[in-house]
């Protein structure tokens, strides 16, 4: 359990007391269904974590939305795009194992994370992890309902492949980009699990590491697949 769930949970179950004692205690119900519902949401289940070499495991659950080879500083790049409802886990975990090389923050707009635009134009968090020759991309993008994106690691802090980092609090979506000599491992309309799914896998490569930017996408107009709106 996200230590946010009892605060949230803790601060229902009070007014559902006070709503109870002055009030009616049938209007009590609904807070106490959505104190049950927040101890719920943030829920934080172990999992286990892939140790295959090379391999990239989901920094998110939810469902993959987009698989499509894009643009990026001039680099063909894969994105692997996952949409989190509210009814999925809501902590995020590091695709690989390796040294947070840089965390930016992007302030915009909230719009559905079901739309393509909102990869670049929502609210999110970039950051880039590189180990073993290898760089990854994730993005940690706020939805329609987000309105909080927390990210725990420093620059320079060394992760696990599939250790907690972070979460975004209601529905959002997580993008991951991956060098050209990436083998991916799913695709659109299935389900993956944080720290536990197989994305894809990586060759070390440090020529592979430096091609890895987080700047402006631009869609390649033949490779590229839309997403569902």
């Amino acid at each position: 359990m996200v230590r946010d769930g009892y605060f949230y949970a803790l601060g229902l179950l009070v007014a559902a007391i006070l709503v109870g004692w002055f009030a009616r205690p049938a209007w009590a119900v609904a807070p106490l269904l959505l104190a049950l519902f927040f101890l719920w949401f943030f829920r934080d289940p172990e999992r286990a974590i892939p140790d295959n070499a090379g391999a990239v495991v989901s920094p998110a659950d939810g469902k993959v939305t987009d698989v499509s080879w894009i643009t990026v500083g001039g680099q063909k790049q894969a994105r692997i795009s996952i949409f989190l409802s509210v009814f999925d886990v809501h902590v995020n975990r590091s695709p690989i194992a390796g040294i947070v090389r840089e965390v930016r923050y992007q302030p915009g707009k909230f719009l559905n994370a079901m739309n393509q635009a909102s990869a670049e134009e929502n609210e999110q968090n970039i950051v880039r992890v590189e180990g073993d020759g290898q760089m990854v991309v994730f993005k940690q993008i706020a939805g329609l309902l987000a309105r909080r994106i927390v990210f725990h690691p420093k620059i320079g802090d060394r992760l696990d492949r599939g250790q907690r980092v972070g979460l975004i609090k209601f529905g959002s979506r997580t993008d991951i980009l991956l060098n050209s000599t990436v083998s991916l491992q799913v695709k659109v309309g299935d389900r993956v699990r944080g720290g536990a799914t197989i994305l894809a896998f990586l060759q070390p490569s440090d020529e592979g590491a430096g091609r890895i930017s987080a700047g402006l996408i631009s869609a390649d107009p033949v490779l590229s697949k839309q997403e569902a709106r």
